[in-house]
This record gives structure tokens, C-alpha cells and sequence, in this order.
């Protein structure tokens, strides 16, 4: 599993992953630094052993596109996300990625 997460649902995201990485469980992440000319290049390069990817974001999904066409649609794509403000805990990201996880 690949998590993909920019500004402050990166930083949450990546406590998640961490977490999730000491338990033994396959999960890596992306973190662009700028969604301005969008980092294609980056994410053409994700190796085919990836299963699944998460699009972590704190809108309705505006990076998910992206990641689709960066990609080339080679992986699914899923999305969690928090609109209104509002972040997403690390335990919310952690329980995606399982749920995610527990379906592969």
C-alpha cells in the first residue's frame, strides 16, 4: 500500500505510516512537496510491487486525478478525506490503510 498526502494530512499521514511499518505491515508513502507543476515524474516511478494506492487529502479529493493520470492508472486508487477544515486523525488514516490492506 502507498499512501499519497501533501501539507498537514502528509504529516499526519506519515505518524500513520510509521506506525503501521513498526507493526511489520507493507506500506510506503509519497509526499509532494508542491502541487504546482504536479510531480508525474515521481509517481511514474512507483514500483509494480505496490498494491494500492490512498490518496490522503483534506478536500473532496483533488489530488486523486492527478494520481490516476501520474500513474497511469496502473493501481486502484482510493480516497479518504475531511472537508470543512477539518484533518483526519492518524487513527483514521491507520484504519484505512488496514481496512485497504485486510482486502488484498
Amino acid at each position: 500500500l502507498l499512501v499519497a498526502a501533501y501539507g498537514t494530512t502528509a504529516r499526519i499521514s506519515r505518524s500513520a505510516v510509521n506506525k503501521l511499518r513498526a507493526e511489520g505491515l507493507k506500506v510506503g508513502m509519497i509526499r509532494p512537496i508542491t502541487l504546482w507543476p504536479y510531480p508525474y515524474d515521481t509517481f511514474a516511478t512507483i514500483p509494480s510491487t505496490v498494491k494500492h494506492i490512498l490518496v490522503a487529502e483534506m478536500n473532496a479529493g483533488q489530488m486523486i486525478d492527478d494520481v490516476k493520470v501520474a500513474t497511469g492508472c496502473r493501481y486502484p486508487v482510493s480516497f479518504y478525506g475531511r472537508t470543512g477544515g477539518f484533518a483526519p486523525s492518524v487513527k483514521e488514516i491507520e484504519d484505512e490503510c488496514r481496512r485497504i490492506l485486510a482486502l488484498q
